[in-house]
């Protein structure tokens, strides 16, 4: 038998029990789907991969074989993604170039034995056989698209019991942001164990029982690295900073003003001044000359992850309303924010409470019964939340008194509209706030029958919003029905923008302006469509995205309070929100006091943060420019303030694998005695 041939055989009895491995796919401890992986006689890996969560999720079937060095070759993927796109994507090396075409683009270039290809859309069964190549390497790492290199580490080891025996949590990085977590045998086969997240997992089958012991574990290697992280990045901030001679934006009065010496103490603003007017030595003075020194933004539909703290501050969002969350792991990630131990902003939880059926998401509490749904009111008032957000799933007749309870707590009422139900029947019975603005307008475009707990929430308003006359007196009086009771809408435009306005191959119009700037691997993501849109179709749903924006920008000139969420992307997604608010026809003054004044007023936080003034909260944002006149100057933060710490974007970035859109500002510090 020839050495390649012996050598493939070793590689395929290494894959031990992955030679059949099932594992189960669990969303808040319920099973969602599976993952099968089997390798066939010929060595040849195929992969079966589908859940279902919230009434969407992925069916991806995938076979490949391994290289001599594990490396996965002639690979091909094809399936459905999360929103119902088509996948089809084949990779294979050779004659030393790596070739492979998709959906979304085609590429060819050379490529060494150790290169690894990332699909655009994978199963955790074709990454559980990159880790395995990449832990045999000498130095753990390899080559991929762009010349990066990926690396695989193992951060920590847990035997959770004698019958599973050792394993070990492996983190994979360069490929992303932040690093890729897996739990693999801690053997020679280093088989794939499962994959771990607050409120996600996949798990070898009969071993789901060991999830929160696994996800423990991997939440405190991934604090020791964040908190190390901020170690190194957060600047302390004691004594006195003067920002000297700076425009600043008043937000409640959305106007810009100064220049002016903006003086900060103990986390505070201390006071803002006429240049020059106070003859104090403070302990260090940023020149702000150019600059423009904002609050800090709010992005106020946020499902805050510990990695995500970086990106948030990074982009000037230095509070969040998080409206659906594994509901323990949020309070545990705000209180090490809080006290310094990790990177993040400051939380604002609204509990998320959902109906049981069919297409419940998971997040937060799941009721059967409207007392139970009652008593989760009461849980969340009692634990600090600020409001409660209610889900597809609710019974149109549970929300009246759920709002009147939670009312009656003082929490805020928002959320999506109940399935078979409409937004104004929501509103009158008691919403102070609608999420996302397919939400109201499916308030014109829903017919009867209509069921909003599936994708049909998105294809009606795809469909139907382009023909919606928004001067008809059925909008007018809903839009004067949210002024008169002062409902506030959170739309976030850019959730769905690339979902409405994408063809596949084109650039997600939501961080195409920054492509520059992000990792290589994610430069191509941005070419995947969430949805197959062409032709007569595409064209109808790009209709529909403009009257979307038209109605937000209807809405927010009739005087209904508009919040800015994003319900995505960190950081950059939340200046997309604002660029979309003016190109809606929005003044960007205007837009600049939604994600700002509005924002802490919404969250109960406006007697501490949300504007400029003496006694606030440090939370400010330095950029270069002037945003009133230019929203895109909003990416070109050069310092992010947060109480008694400083953070250089640049830095921040850069941590992540971007490229800094500025540099950190210089800073002239007074010595020490």
């Amino acid at each position: 038998m020839n050495a390649p041939r012996v050598i493939g055989l070793l590689l395929w009895l290494a894959l031990g029990s992955a030679r059949g491995a099932e594992y189960t796919v669990l969303s808040q401890e319920h099973v969602a789907g599976h993952l099968r992986v089997e390798t066939q006689p010929d060595g040849r890996i195929e992969t079966d991969y589908s859940y279902r969560d919230n009434g969407r999720g992925p069916d991806i079937k995938e076979s490949f074989r391994l290289a001599t060095n594990g490396a996965p070759r002639d690979y091909r993927g094809r399936g459905r993604s999360t929103m119902g796109a088509e996948i089809a994507e084949d990779f294979d090396v050779v004659e030393a170039h790596a070739r492979w075409r998709s959906r979304a683009d085609s590429g060819d270039v050379p490529a060494g034995d150790d290169f690894v290809f990332i699909p655009l859309e994978a199963s955790p069964g074709y990454y559980g056989a990159l880790v395995r190549m990449l832990l045999a390497q000498p130095d753990g790492s390899a080559g991929t698209l762009g010349g990066l290199k990926i690396r695989a580490e193992i951060l920590a080891r847990l035997t959770p019991d004698a019958a599973t025996g050792p394993l070990a949590l492996v983190a994979v990085t360069g490929a992303d942001a932040q690093p890729w977590y897996y739990w693999v045998r801690d053997d020679a086969s280093h088989a794939l164990f499962a994959i771990t997240w607050p409120g996600f997992a996949v798990a070898e089958k009969g071993a789901e029982a060991l999830v929160p012991a696994l996800l423990a574990r991997q939440q405190q290697a991934a604090n020791e690295r964040l908190g190390a992280l901020r170690q190194r990045l957060a600047k302390p901030f004691e004594g006195v900073t003067l920002i000297r001679n700076v425009r600043w934006f008043d937000a409640p009065a959305a106007r810009m003003r100064g220049p002016s010496d903006v003086w900060i103490s103990q986390g505070r603003i201390d006071a803002v001044t006429e240049p020059g007017a106070l003859r104090v030595l403070p302990e260090r003075a940023i020149d702000g000359r150019g600059q423009t020194l904002l609050p800090g933004l709010w992005d106020m539909h946020a499902h805050l992850w510990s990695e995500d703290g970086l990106a948030h501050l990074a982009g000037g969002v230095t509070s969040i309303r998080d409206p659906g969350n594994d509901n323990q792991e949020l309070l545990r990630l705000r209180d090490r924010i809080e006290r310094g131990e990790v990177i993040g902003p400051n939380v604002y939880a609204a509990g998320f409470i959902e109906g049981k059926s069919p297409f419940s998401a998971r997040n937060g509490i799941v009721a059967e019964t409207l007392d139970e749904a009652l008593d989760a009111v009461s849980w969340y008032a009692c634990h600090g939340f600020v409001g409660i957000k209610l889900y597809n799933s609710i019974k149109p007749e549970w929300v009246k008194p759920l709002t009147t309870k939670a009312r009656s707590l003082g929490l805020h009422v928002n959320g999506h509209v109940p399935a078979f139900m409409l937004a104004e029947q929501a509103v009158r019975a008691g919403y102070e706030e609608l999420t996302h603005i397919n939400q109201v307008m499916l308030n014109f475009v829903s017919r009867p029958g209509d069921d909003s707990r599936t994708l049909l929430r998105f294809q009606r308003v795809g469909s139907d919003a382009q023909a919606v006359d928004l001067a008809s007196p059925k909008v007018r009086r809903f839009i004067a029905l949210l002024r008169e009771r002062q409902v506030v809408v959170d739309p976030t435009l850019m959730t769905f923008e690339a979902m409405f306005t994408q063809a596949q191959g084109e650039l997600d119009p939501v961080l195409g302006g920054v492509a520059g700037h992000l990792p290589v691997l994610w430069q191509r993501q941005l070419r995947v469509a969430p949805m197959d849109l062409a032709g007569d179709k595409l064209d109808t749903y790009r209709r529909s995205y403009a009257k979307l924006l038209a109605l937000t920008r209807d809405m927010h000139r009739a005087g209904v309070p508009l919040v800015a969420g994003t319900d995505g992307t960190a950081g950059l997604g939340l200046h997309r929100e604002l660029a979309l608010y003016v190109k809606a026809g929005i003044p960007a003054p205007e837009v600049l006091r939604i994600a700002t004044w509005n924002g802490a007023r919404v969250a109960g936080a406006s007697a501490e943060r949300g504007r400029i003034a003496r006694g606030y909260a440090a939370d400010l944002l330095l950029v270069e420019g002037d945003p009133s006149q230019d929203i895109e100057a909003l990416r070109r933060a050069s310092l992010v303030i947060q109480g008694r710490v400083a953070y250089a974007p640049a830095e921040l970035y850069e941590a992540m694998g971007f490229k800094p859109f500025v540099a950190a500002p210089g800073m002239l510090v007074r010595p020490r005695p």
